[in-house]
């Protein structure tokens, strides 16, 4: 939906780089977020004299992190809640010099609450007088009233309905299949459609791992990427996929979050996720910035018929049963 440019863009254009300290925060849920949006936030700050950006996560030398703020401080600083927070505690980081503070998919940011204990106790750490963006595409009422405990005087910007956030030109198809026909269809799917790369999303670390390796064996370029992994390891895969050297990532939801692959073109549920606000998540994978797409959803129980239900009922969209054959030029760019 491009909210990383709007909060990225806004924070250069007004940022003081005169002096080494920090002067915009991002706080985010996964370190693949962290990583992507530092990644961004390079891209356009070439073009800005003397504005340096930091990135800070956890499953890495917390060390590293102290030298940087130490030697060569950035005026950008992006991180998960967990290390930002010991890094304030150990007076290594400090935020008296905040003009910004963002929150990124801060309905994540607070739905578990050791999160949430966090993010709260680094806000409170931050200057009064402070500029906050949060941003989100799906916000519920219970988000709404603990983000506005973050601001004074709130102005709720919606770029969208949320009945439209279903993204033009993405295809969205459901599959009725028992659990042990689902190794076999996928199979089928990869051999018979055209895709530039393919976000499969399972339930599990462990199906994660069983599903990759059954791919592997098949043949099939693909990767795995869940929470079971290192963290060094994580952006490794992550930047295999990110540089099209993988066209097949397997994930847990660690991926369906924020993170931005142009070339994925098709996703597909081998899993059915818990509630439609995930749903929309994993499917906007697919079908960037009003590019074709193509989503297949595995309906394997009573239960994945039901959600499969409420997400067509919450965002208005029909999710109809594939049909034998698809065009390839539905879901595919010339």
């Amino acid at each position: 939906m491009g909210k990383t440019a709007v909060f990225v863009l806004a924070c250069l254009q007004q940022i003081d780089a005169s002096e080494k300290a920090v002067r915009v925060l991002v706080i985010c849920h996964t370190r693949e977020l962290a990583y992507q949006i530092k990644h961004e936030f390079d891209r356009f700050a070439k073009y800005f004299q003397d504005v340096k950006c930091g990135v800070v996560y956890g499953g890495t030398p917390i060390a590293k992190d102290k030298e940087m703020l130490k030697d060569s401080c950035p005026q950008v600083l992006i991180g998960t809640p967990g290390r930002v927070l010991g890094l304030l505690r150990e007076k290594d980081l400090k935020l008296d010099k905040l003009t910004q503070f963002v929150l990124d998919e801060c309905d994540k940011c607070v739905d578990k609450i050791d999160m949430r204990k966090d993010v709260q106790q680094i806000f409170m750490e931050t200057p009064k007088k402070k500029q906050v963006m949060m941003f989100s595409a799906t916000f519920t009422a219970e988000t709404r009233g603990l983000c506005k405990k973050f601001m004074q005087d709130p102005h709720e910007i919606r770029v969208d309905e949320e009945s439209k956030l279903t993204l033009h030109g993405l295809l969205q198809y459901y599959c009725k299949l028992t659990e042990k026909e689902k190794n076999r269809k996928l199979n089928d799917l990869l051999d018979a459609l055209e895709f530039n790369q393919v976000v499969i999303f399972v339930k599990s670390v462990q199906r994660a791992t069983a599903l990759d390796k059954l791919l592997v064996e098949c043949n099939f370029p693909s990767i795995a990427i869940h929470s079971g992994l290192n963290q060094e390891e994580r952006i490794s895969r992550y930047k295999q996929f990110k540089e099209f050297q993988k066209r097949i990532m397997v994930s847990t939801d660690l991926f369906g979050r924020g993170i931005d692959i142009e070339r994925v073109n098709i996703v597909i549920n081998y899993d059915m996720p818990d509630e439609s606000d995930s749903y929309l998540h994993r499917v906007g994978r697919a079908g960037r910035f009003g590019t074709k797409g193509l989503a297949i959803t595995f309906v394997g129980s009573d239960e994945d018929a039901e959600v499969l239900k409420k997400v067509q009922e919450r965002f208005e969209v029909n999710i109809g049963e594939m049909p034998s054959t698809i065009d390839t030029t539905s879901y595919l760019n010339a």
